[in-house]
């Protein structure tokens, strides 16, 4: 168990026309990997050195992107929420502060939170008007390999956006399968596995032009409503540009296999020129 109140860091500046990691501090249970980058951006791995969390562990990660910079964060694996023996909660809270022109990419692999377990994640992220963010937030129902499913005690998502102090995104998701029914069409019927995507930048900016397009042609052409139609898998997608400078993607399906075409169609767009000019997460799927 670790219930350090420090607080993990990295900031990422412009150096000599390329991002470079100029600080960075890792608090256990959190490990900072930063794996070569063939592009401009810098690439942070966020690992654990126990394999995920378990009850009373406490993540707390600060990062900053300075101007001009360009971050892609992404995590080693997907993060397991294990069994909570005495009620204890585990716990990660990210803040982000992007300045004039940073570009933040953050792309974990899915939640995963096993049986009997307690999760809460909060993100905050500070943007400046000119800056661009794209965040994932992934999860799925519990291990979903082992028939396990919305098995876990309680869980809650926070996310909040601002742009240059003004809160635009404010995201929160909270559920307890004893208090639900999990597989009613009210909530989550047969879906497993739940993919968000927000995109918040500046109507000017060129690249959120290019990528809130690509977001829209996930939805089928002409349709407001969700479809189901990726190589004959069950799946379900609604994109909605929420403001001028917010577009919010919302996917489920009832595997993590399902949503394969999705994340192929995201990451070939931030490998564009426009954007990073490289997949970051290529090796690994």
């Amino acid at each position: 168990m670790n219930a350090s109140t420090e607080w993990s860091m990295l900031e990422v500046a412009q150096v000599r026309g390329r991002s470079r990691l100029v600080a960075c501090k890792n608090i256990q249970p959190l490990k900072l990997l930063q794996p070569a980058s063939p592009g401009s951006a810098v690439h942070v791995v966020l690992s654990s050195y126990g394999g995920g969390l378990v009850a009373g562990d406490v993540i707390r990660l600060r990062v900053a992107v300075r101007a001009g910079a360009q971050l892609v964060l992404s995590t080693q694996a997907s993060t397991r929420v294990f069994r909570s023996i005495d009620g204890a909660v585990a716990e990660q809270r990210t803040v982000g502060e992007l300045a004039d022109d940073a570009l933040a990419v953050v792309f974990p692999d899915p939640v995963v939170p096993q049986a009997e377990s307690r999760y809460r994640q909060v993100q905050e992220w500070h943007l400046q008007p000119s800056s661009l963010l794209l965040l994932v937030d992934w999860l799925h129902s519990g291990r979903m390999d082992q028939g396990e499913r919305f098995a876990f005690t309680s869980l809650h998502s926070e996310l909040r956006v601002r742009v240059a102090g003004r809160l635009l995104v404010l995201d929160r998701f909270a559920f307890a399968p004893a208090e639900n029914i999990a597989t009613a069409p009210a909530n989550f019927a047969a879906y497993q596995s739940f993919f968000s995507v927000f995109l918040v930048g500046s109507p000017d900016d060129a690249r959120f032009t290019f990528l809130g397009e690509m977001l829209a042609r996930q939805q089928l052409p002409g349709s407001t409503e969700p479809h189901f139609s990726i190589n004959s898998q069950p799946y379900a997608v609604s994109v909605v540009r929420a403001r001028a400078n917010v577009w919010v993607l919302r996917a489920a399906a009832p595997s993590r296999m399902a949503l394969q075409p999705l994340c192929d169609a995201l990451l070939a767009a931030l490998a564009a020129e426009e954007v990073l000019g490289f997949n970051p997460l290529a090796r690994k799927y």
